[in-house]
């Protein structure tokens, strides 16, 4: 059986600047793979890589067996592949619901004219909203949220198109500690108990630790160690790498 996501030799570069180099890595359905290192490390370029929004230039991406190394993001997301960000992209005026419901459409191929068809999005939308504590503010608008909800938010847009395969990119970001409890159990909800594949980049090494199967270190733009978190956190080539880096 073919993994979900397999990558082979993967690279970008820019202008003469390798940004990602080489960077092979398979993995199985329903797994958790966590992604670490210092800002600059290549985390969020190997995500835009994976998601279509920036071309490989070198290596190839497989996901279910087929290569999707030359399709853009419509043709990713409509194969189940879904991805949140670092930085919010939100419209604050926008409630939670019409979010959700947007989304939704989007999903189906329909219109993004957030007044049509509404009604039959209506049971859709309050099931991903109970799903992600949030059906008591489908009515707030984003803008009025806290960080923590803003980011359940965000995976409510990503569930609603029912991916398979879920990148996420920083979810704690901005998070306060009193909201990081709540939004770990959740995402470990949706791995554990609905049995997607996550991808995740994290900065929070207790909650990556209680919630990844393997993690990934990254190190200017290459892959240094891919292992069980307990061996990665003893690999004494990390642990030189990050001499004086917080993991």
């Amino acid at each position: 059986m073919a993994p979900v996501l397999r990558l082979r030799d993967l690279g970008w570069t820019v202008g003469g600047a390798t940004i990602v180099e080489d960077v092979s890595l398979a993995v199985d359905e329903g797994e958790f793979l966590a992604f670490i290192g210092p800002n600059g490390a290549g985390k969020t370029s190997l995500f835009n890589l994976i998601s279509g929004l920036v071309p490989a230039t070198r290596g190839s991406i497989g996901l279910d067996g087929t290569d999707i190394t030359a399709e853009g993001v419509p043709a990713r997301a409509r194969r189940g592949l879904g991805r949140t960000f670092q930085t919010s992209s939100l419209w604050p005026a926008m409630t939670v619901a019409g979010h959700v419901r947007l989304a939704a459409q989007a999903a189906d191929g329909g219109s993004y004219r957030i007044w049509r068809r509404a009604r039959p999005y209506t049971d859709r939308v309050g099931r991903v909203l109970e799903r992600t504590g949030l059906a008591g503010r489908a009515g707030v608008v984003a803008g009025a949220l806290s960080h923590g909800e803003k980011r359940k938010l965000e995976l409510a847009v990503l569930l609603v198109g029912e991916p398979r395969l879920m990148l996420l990119d920083e979810p704690m970001a901005g998070v306060s500690a009193e909201e990081v409890p709540a939004l770990t159990a959740l995402i470990r909800s949706l791995h554990r108990d609905e049995g997607r594949t996550v991808l995740m980049v994290e900065h929070h090494m207790d909650v990556l630790l209680g919630l990844a199967d393997r993690l990934a270190v990254m190190h200017h733009g290459t892959l240094l160690a891919l292992d069980t978190p307990r061996a990665v956190m003893a690999d004494r080539t990390v642990q030189q790498a990050y001499l004086g880096e917080a993991l």
